[in-house]
C-alpha cells in the first residue's frame, strides 16, 4: 500500500491550500481515509476522515474551515483547507484504515503515508 500526499505549500494566515492524497495497492472504495498532522516537538493529532461510505469526522480546531472529499474514480482523499491560521503549520499525513472504529485515534489507522508540509505565515 503506498500513500502519495501532494499539495503543501507556504501560505499566508487566512488563505487557502487543497492537499490530495493518492492511494495505491487496496481496495480503496472499501477504506477509511484519514488526515493527520503533526507540528515540531508535538504530538501527530487528527484533522479529519472520511468512510468509504462518505460519512465525515473533523477536529474541532479545523471545522467549518477544512474539508474533506473523496474521489474513489481516482483513488484519491482531498483536504480542503480555508481561512488558514499560524497554528495549521505543520506536517500533513494521510492514512488509511479497513477498521470501523473511532476515526480521532491514531491507533486505528493502518496505513501511512509520507507528509506534506504545511507552512502559515503572518
Amino acid at each position: 500500500v503506498q500513500l502519495q500526499a501532494s499539495g503543501g505549500g507556504l501560505v499566508q494566515a487566512g488563505g487557502s491550500l487543497r492537499l490530495s492524497c493518492a492511494a495505491s495497492g487496496l481496495m480503496f472504495n472499501r477504506f477509511n481515509m484519514g488526515w493527520f498532522r503533526q507540528a515540531p516537538g508535538m504530538e501527530r493529532e487528527f484533522v479529519a476522515a472520511i468512510r468509504w461510505s462518505g460519512g465525515t469526522f473533523y477536529a474541532d480546531s479545523v471545522q467549518d474551515r477544512f474539508t474533506i472529499s473523496r474521489d474513489n474514480a481516482k483513488n484519491t482523499v482531498y483536504l480542503q483547507m480555508n481561512d488558514l491560521k499560524l497554528e495549521d503549520t505543520a506536517v500533513y499525513l494521510c492514512a488509511a484504515t479497513p477498521i470501523g472504529g473511532s476515526p480521532r485515534r491514531t491507533s486505528e489507522w493502518v496505513y501511512w503515508g509520507q507528509g506534506t508540509l504545511v507552512t502559515v505565515s503572518s
